[in-house]
């Protein structure tokens, strides 16, 4: 296929599609394949991979996505959230298609839960028969397969096609979805959606989604610039510099000032050149290497935005991994992994910085361990740096049912981890496994 994101490639027959993938949905749920198996191409990989985690999650194919939002506590939620703000520009955009009666429009935040669904009446009633309604979670977790659910899984615009659904009720659907980032802090806030029936599986409503979601960030972007907020906001989760947004400036720090803000950020009463130099150099200190970065470290952020003697943010901070452990703090761990994008400055080796990643990844790490939750557990698995987690791979394994596909999948992968870490030789398991009961 010339675009993996797209479902059909030009001439494909939709109905020969449409029977080829919901064979291949069926051996995968029924155990008799694992998508390693057969022809190449029979599943697009990003549908397969989806499916992988739509069935390690636990999720049923015949499971429905829950309602997790409703009445007044849904519209103080979405009367709350950025999208809200740009819902005229996705109705000028979109609306052309809503009133065809024949597809919907729906905008939903980083978790997957649905704030808006437009359209007809007829398509509406149809929709909500499959709880695709605001306040319903239909990230993959809970919903399996889908535009949105999908689109916020990878980051990245894609078509999801009739029986490439994941859940069997969803199937009679075809639906294309972008995802959409706060133009300040690169962070998600959720994904725009449009979806209908077979003919969306074309190029043009990918290209329209994709152009509604850019459309929106800039807009937010002009809006984030009109309100010229007066906190400074740092995000360094999962990045290898920190972005630093103040005074309506977005800056992207090289290596030294990235790990002297992290520092600056955990210690809000200030920090003397000495004590900093310690924190990044250990024994090794030489305190005019560390005056003169601090030095171009002001000139950067400006004066108003660090203080010195001692050195210290000026007005109000925020950060990502500040966000971590506050959520952490009030028990709210499953707000934290969402919020956790990846360990914190990955590449320094500045002790201090060092020190701090690892409190931060053992805190949550050690948290998802004690909840017992597989679908939390799921959530750290599917990630690039809990991908190779053999303690966890094995806990999770232990949730599952015996026999179930998920378990045959997780007692594989830590069959393998055991073998890359030279714990034991490796045994991978039967494939086979329970068939439903009729």
């Amino acid at each position: 296929m010339s675009n993996p994101w797209l479902a059909l490639d030009l001439g494909t027959d939709p109905v020969a599609r449409i029977t080829e993938i919901g064979r291949a949905h069926e051996r995968f749920i029924t155990g008799r394949s694992v998508l390693s198996e057969g022809p190449a191409g029979r599943v697009r990989p990003v549908v397969a991979d989806s499916w992988r985690r739509s069935a390690g999650a636990a999720l049923s194919p015949d499971a429905t996505a829950p309602i997790e939002l409703s009445d007044g506590e849904l519209e103080a939620y979405r009367a709350a959230h950025p999208l809200t703000r740009v819902l005229p520009l996705f109705r000028d955009l979109l609306g052309c298609l809503t009133d065809d009666g024949e597809h919907l429009m729906a905008v939903c935040d980083a978790h997957g839960r649905l704030l808006y669904v437009e359209g007809h009446g007829a398509v509406l009633r149809g929709a909500a028969s499959m709880n695709f309604v605001p306040g319903a979670r239909w990230d993959e977790a809970h919903a399996g397969t889908n535009a949105p659910g999908t689109a916020l899984a990878v980051d990245h615009p894609l078509q999801i096609f009739a029986t490439e659904h994941f859940s069997r009720g969803v199937q009679r659907w075809t639906c294309a979805a972008a995802p959409i980032h706060d133009p300040v802090t690169g962070r998600l806030v959720g994904a725009i959606d449009v979806t209908g029936g077979d003919h969306l599986a074309n190029p043009h409503s990918l290209a329209l989604v994709r152009a509604t979601a850019l459309a929106a960030e800039a807009c937010l972007g002009a809006l984030s610039a009109a309100a010229a907020p007066a906190t400074t906001t740092v995000s360094v989760l999962g990045r290898e510099d920190a972005v630093v947004a103040a005074g309506g400036r977005k800056l992207r720090l090289g290596r030294r000032h990235s790990e002297l803000v992290c520092l600056l950020l955990v210690h809000p009463e200030g920090r003397t050149g000495e004590q900093l130099g310690f924190d990044l150099y250990s024994d090794d200190l030489n305190p005019v290497t560390v005056r003169a970065e601090l030095s171009r470290l002001r000139r950067i952020l400006g004066p108003q935005v660090l203080d010195s003697r001692p050195y210290r943010l000026r007005g109000e901070t925020s950060a990502d991994f500040l966000d971590v452990t506050r959520l952490l703090d009030r028990g709210c761990l499953r707000e934290a992994l969402a919020t956790y994008a990846g360990p914190l400055l990955p590449s320094s080796d500045a002790p201090g910085v060092v020190r701090l990643r690892r409190l931060i990844d053992s805190r949550l790490r050690t948290a998802i361990l004690a909840a017992g939750d597989a679908r939390l557990i799921q959530a750290w698995l599917d990630t690039a740096w809990g991908a190779e987690d053999l303690e966890i791979w094995e806990v999770y394994a232990a949730t599952l049912p015996p026999r179930s596909l998920a378990r045959v999948l997780a007692e594989n992968r830590v069959a393998v981890l055991s073998e890359e870490y030279g714990l034991r030789k490796p045994r991978l398991l039967a494939t086979s496994v329970q068939r439903p009961a009729h």
